[in-house]
């Protein structure tokens, strides 16, 4: 029995299953846990060997072989069981029973990108960390916005941490934080100031065409009520003798145009919302003034909603958005100084912003807002400056 010992073409004793190519490529041969003869390819026998000029930098044949040991013991199956991310992805998704329709939408928008991205082909346990975070700085210079990769990310982190779950990978390599790796070049929208929310109601309620949406933008700027909130509010929802709205879920629109009365954002969504007396006044406006269609629209067993289009059909966030878009150009076509950017979210962060400015106890605020987390509510005290805090420290000094 011949006792001759395999080398390498540096003269390295290969183990069981190694072997070197007349090319200079190692492979090594082994059975996966169901018998199947399987093969691992590789320029570099070890770590420290240098890589042949023209070779792709690939992990050695012993670091993958390491890791083969390391799976096995650990009970992870080797090569992510062959799974690609888009699959994983899929997988992922088909574990979501009983997510709202807006949620079932964004996974099928973020399967879409990925069936066009080569991104999505690549075998799950051959994502490290680097290339998790350079694919989404290649998104960014690509022109995808901040937005739109925070949506991509947060379909794929979760996506991965099944995998870990399901012993498929050892780690997650979309676990960090994203704002450390790619720019946040999303639009401030920034709250009006005093001076600029008096204006503008000034000026839509002096306008002969948009004086008919005073009272609604009167109450998104007085509530902080999310749009999708205020357009799934029907009369039953505001109570005048509580002197509050009781938000029990939001109207939303998806890209099919279809619409969905749906349940709120988060459980703290669900809520009562203190009135003023203004408040309640443009309530009953409203409601005294609201039309009476041929056939009163039901969207998911809800109807009487209190704000619907030229068609009788219940307003949706695109609506005010393109309300507030001409209440704009139209001002600045007449005024020297522009107005500030307004959208539906930006009286609700007015609202907020001026609650924390008149000392509304952020809990209380926190609550009023609908935020699950009290981050979220803090971080409009972020938004005060020098006068709020030097009035609140006077305030403070004469108490």
């Amino acid at each position: 029995m011949s006792t001759t010992k395999r080398r390498d073409n540096k003269g390295r004793v290969l183990r069981n299953g190694e072997f070197q190519r007349k090319d200079g490529r190692y492979v090594f041969k082994y059975k996966d846990i169901d018998g199947k003869e399987k093969c691992l390819y590789s320029s570099r026998l070890e770590p420290k060997d240098k890589l042949p000029d023209g070779a792709r930098m690939a992990p050695s044949l012993r670091e993958q072989e390491d890791q083969i040991l390391r799976n096995q013991f650990n009970g992870v199956a080797n090569f992510g069981g062959d799974m690609t991310v888009l699959e994983l992805v899929e997988r992922y998704i088909e574990t979501k029973i009983g997510v709202r329709e807006s949620t079932r939408t964004g996974y099928k928008t973020v399967v879409n990108f990925l069936k066009q991205d080569p991104f999505s082909t690549v075998r799950i346990d051959r994502v490290k960390l680097s290339d998790a975070k350079l694919w989404l700085v290649k998104l960014q210079r690509n022109g995808k916005g901040y937005s739109s990769i925070q949506t991509i990310r947060g379909v794929i982190r979760p996506a991965f941490q099944l995998a870990v779950e399901d012993e498929l990978i050892n780690r997650n390599p979309f676990d960090f934080e994203l704002g450390s790796v790619i720019e946040n070049d999303s639009k401030k929208r920034d709250a009006l100031s005093p001076e600029w929310e008096a204006e503008l109601l000034r000026y839509i309620r002096e306008d002969q065409h948009f004086c008919a949406y005073y009272d609604a933008i009167y109450i998104l700027l007085n509530t902080g009520l999310r749009i999708s909130e205020f357009c799934g509010l029907t009369p039953e929802d505001v109570d005048f003798e509580q002197e509050c709205i009781h938000v029990r879920g939001q109207l939303v629109r998806y890209s099919n145009m279809g619409k969905s009365y749906e349940p709120t954002k988060t459980d703290a969504g669900l809520r009562d919302v203190p009135m003023s007396e203004e408040v309640m006044q443009a309530f009953r406006n409203i409601i005294e003034n609201r039309p009476t269609p041929f056939i009163e629209p039901e969207i998911d067993g809800k109807s009487g909603f209190l704000f619907l289009d030229k068609n009788g059909m219940p307003m949706v966030a695109m609506h005010w958005e393109h309300y507030f878009q001409h209440i704009r150009a139209k001002y600045n076509a007449h005024y020297k100084e522009p107005m500030p950017i307004v959208t539906p979210h930006v009286c609700r962060h007015t609202f907020s912003t001026k609650m924390a400015r008149r000392g509304l106890n952020a809990k209380n605020l926190q609550y009023i807002m609908g935020h699950s987390e009290i981050s979220v509510t803090l971080d409009t005290y972020t938004h005060l400056g020098f006068r709020d805090a030097m009035k609140d420290f006077k305030r403070v000094m004469t108490e």
